[in-house]
């Protein structure tokens, strides 16, 4: 069990996405209560039932703001996608419940015109666990098989389209002394390293490696015209044509190379152009 709770999970880091989840269920609750009237709530005078209907809806808002925009975009290193796994997204949904129910309890406290005592919300929350956990599960092995999908995809793309013009290109190095002059058709990748540019080519079997000082925007902008070159991640440009095989999991996907001993990560922004490209 506790292995399971350690595998990854991706998180939504997504803002405008989070603001859109905020709104919907602020208006979804507004909704609930309006209709079916819960704890005895239709029994209440009209501008009691409307102060508490509202303030109820206006607490989901605020309690989920504070928690889905606020504080992800305050501690972005907190809600890191590489280091999410199961057992956080769990207590993430439990907090967010935990605040909202906490809110509902010291307002229905202020207003005076309800019951809504402590030990109902610890229950609400504990019961609510479960389907939260069962959702997580669900959510989770969904991405994976969309994930797999898309990976297994591009494979196929790959084995269909291996088209390598001839050109040479000058990674022009501000030391001199260590400037590259390439085909641009053996370039396997390229990867950021601080001020400089990792640059790493096909040799006959073999793999070389070399350093420019250089960035790799100035890279890109050298190589914008070759089609097949794609910046894939902030710290890589890649070349599709050399690309072995694509793996998909619940990070996102990473693209494999022969004869390295590492992974390419692709950004969830660039999954979607690199398919086009393949």
């Amino acid at each position: 069990m506790l292995k399971f709770l350690k595998k990854p999970h991706p998180f939504n880091d997504d803002l405008k996405y989070n603001s859109k989840i905020v709104f919907f269920i602020s208006i979804g609750v507004f909704g609930f209560l309006y209709l079916f009237q819960p704890f005895d709530i239709s029994s209440l005078e009209n501008k009691d039932k409307f102060n508490l209907i509202v303030g109820l809806a206006l607490i989901t808002f605020l309690s989920l703001s504070f928690s889905l925009l606020f504080l992800q975009s305050m501690f972005t290193r907190l809600f890191s996608n590489l280091k999410w796994n199961i057992k956080k997204e769990i207590l993430w949904n439990v907090w967010i419940l935990f605040s909202i129910s906490s809110g509902y309890y010291f307002y229905c406290k202020s207003l005076g015109i309800l019951e809504f005592e402590y030990h109902i919300v610890l229950t609400l929350l504990f019961i609510a666990v479960i389907p939260i956990t069962a959702l997580i599960i669900v959510n989770r092995n969904r991405i994976i098989r969309s994930h797999l999908h898309f990976a297994n995809d591009l494979n196929k793309k790959l084995k269909e389209n291996k088209q390598i013009p001839e050109k040479t290109v000058l990674f022009d190095s501000d030391y001199q002394k260590d400037s590259l002059v390439l085909k641009v058709s053996l370039i396997l990748f390229i990867r950021s390293a601080n001020n400089y540019i990792e640059v790493f080519w096909k040799e006959s079997d073999t793999v070389k490696s070399q350093l420019v000082r250089c960035s790799l925007t100035k890279a890109e902008e050298m190589l914008k015209d070759d089609k097949f070159i794609f910046r894939c991640h902030r710290s890589y440009m890649v070349n599709i044509n050399y690309i072995e095989k694509v793996k998909g999991n619940s990070e996102g996907y990473r693209l494999f190379f022969d004869n390295v001993g590492f992974s390419v990560p692709v950004s969830k922004n660039f999954a979607k152009k690199l398919k086009e490209l393949i």
